[in-house]
């Protein structure tokens, strides 16, 4: 913690007042451009991954990087919640699901259910995924090597599905006022796939020629 403690002392002294104006622009109002869903994972850095400055992101972070499919409800369902308020309130122009390498979530896809009893919610919360194991284990059967990446990037595409059940989602996009991406990141080696809807494969960013 004392680390933690002598960075928030840091952040304040170098990074704040190296950027004084845009934070007291912040102060009062947000208008970020894009809706950034991740994982929890603590090696999954958002705003370090796209070189982004607050203000510009606005994050949802949860394991394995899932949006669930739309439903009326009247539970409370952060993540649908924070999509909402993304879209119909901040306006976002883009949304980002963002998957990325030795995810924990997608193997726990394959794990018992016993392994995960010290875990009820994240075991629920895996449901949500249960046609990403479908479509994986049909693509690379009991291959654990291709089956981890092949499962991280179908979990990704179908997100990117999920959130086209949204009656709002779907209007926007349709309109041009809103775009989807699929992106994998490559924690070992900083690589960041995009996801092309028209070759259905993943393109390596900075590299589309």
């Amino acid at each position: 913690m004392k680390e933690l403690f002598n960075g928030v002392v840091r952040f304040r002294d170098e990074d704040y007042a190296d950027h004084r104006e845009l934070f007291e622009n912040l102060g009062d109002k947000q208008a970020p451009h894009t809706l950034f869903v991740g994982c929890s994972d603590s090696r999954v850095v958002p705003n370090l991954i796209t070189r982004t400055m607050p203000g510009e992101l606005f994050v949802v972070r949860n394991i394995a990087n899932m949006v669930p499919p739309y439903r009326e409800t009247s539970d409370y369902v952060a993540t649908t919640s924070a999509v909402e308020y993304a879209v119909n309130i901040l306006n976002v122009q883009n949304i980002i699901i963002c998957g990325h390498s030795n995810c924990g979530g997608c193997s726990a896809l394959y794990q018992s259910p016993e392994s995960l009893a010290n875990v009820p919610k994240v075991r629920k919360w895996l449901e949500l995924a249960e046609p990403v194991k479908k479509k994986a284990t049909e693509i690379c059967g009991d291959d654990p090597a291709k089956r981890e990446w092949v499962t991280e990037q179908v979990n990704i595409i179908q997100q990117v599905r999920n959130l086209l059940t949204y009656p709002y989602i779907k209007e926007r996009v349709n309109k041009g006022e809103l775009t989807l991406y699929g992106w994998y990141y490559i924690i070992a080696t900083g690589e960041v796939y995009n996801y092309n809807f028209e070759t259905g494969y993943f393109d390596l960013i900075g590299n589309e020629q």
